[in-house]
């Protein structure tokens, strides 16, 4: 079995989806290192005709295409990928995205063998540029001191780019796949607290480059989005972190979640009826005083 396997889950952007196939299919070593690519259309509505097609006349790019009956979001539709794939080291990259340089897939396997920190690397988060201005796009970056981070070729960290990374199966068949309660948002900051908890780090690697189609101007999420995003962060911190965590999250997400929306206040209330809900409904399993100690090392923010 050859090491890598790609994990792309896409919604409505076949022209995209095609770009990125093509672009796998002319990385260096492919036919050496790739066993798969798991492409998940997540229920989409736009005609993905042309992606089949492609993958229909290159038989050199083994591409197994599933189609959802239902948009599972983020976690979910990662989850069912993750299923169909087989190789040790799976890639998850967002579908509107290409790798830059030709020799990522080596670059990879050398980073995940590379001995340079003191716990077994677990996930690798890459650098990632803006396609068009070539910029480095600042909440990529899987360090929010992003001044201080923004220039070091490689860092162990705390949490990843979730379009964009690489882990090891093993791993996930040790802690488990993403939340599926999470429809969208801060599913990797929930899967780095239990991969981190099991003794394992996050590294950051500049090595392996890839260019993000958003626009530097970014895409201003949808105030319901913004709420998931509240909301499950806030779980997060309940699930994993001592409870004065759980406290500041909840209420700086809030306010942040006010001002994006434009003050919507309806979902401003359901948010924090569900975040009422999360005592009673939800298990806490917080980190070892070992894994709060190594986050504080890391310089983690943890209170927001």
């Amino acid at each position: 079995m050859k090491p890598l396997s790609f994990v792309i889950i896409t919604y409505n952007r076949p022209q995209d989806a095609l770009e990125l196939l093509q672009n796998i299919a002319g990385l260096d070593e492919m036919d050496a290192l790739l066993e798969e690519v798991i492409l998940v259309n997540n229920a989409s509505t736009a005609d993905y005709s042309p992606v089949l097609t492609y993958i229909e006349q290159a038989p050199g790019l083994p591409v197994r295409y599933v189609s959802s009956a239902e948009n599972l979001g983020v976690a979910k539709g990662r989850n069912l990928a993750i299923r169909q794939s087989t190789a040790p080291i799976l890639i998850m990259l967002d579908d509107d995205a290409v790798l830059q340089n030709k020799d990522c897939l080596r670059q990879l396997m050398a980073e995940f063998e590379t001995k340079n920190t003191s716990r077994p690397k677990a996930i690798v988060s890459f650098k990632v540029l803006y396609y068009e201005t070539l910029q480095m796009q600042e909440n990529a970056l899987p360090h929010k001191k992003f001044e201080a981070y923004r220039d070091k070729r490689f860092f162990e960290t705390y949490f990843y780019a979730g379009g964009a990374h690489a882990i090891r199966r093993s791993v996930l068949d040790e802690v488990g796949h993403y939340p599926e309660d999470f429809f969208y948002g801060m599913e990797e900051y929930d899967l780095s607290y239990r991969v981190l908890d099991k003794g394992y780090s996050i590294v950051y690697s500049d090595k392996i480059v890839m260019l993000h189609k958003e626009s530097p101007l970014g895409r201003k999420p949808k105030a319901e989005k913004l709420q998931m995003m509240w909301v499950n962060k806030t779980k997060v911190a309940w699930r994993y972190l001592p409870l004065s965590y759980f406290r500041t999250t909840a209420l700086m997400w809030s306010l942040q979640y006010l001002r994006e929306s434009g003050f919507r206040l309806d979902l401003f209330r359901a948010g924090w009826k569900a975040i009422a809900r999360i005592r009673k409904t939800e298990p806490r399993k917080p980190v070892s005083r070992q894994t709060l100690a190594y986050l504080r090392s890391l310089d983690a923010r943890l209170w927001y």
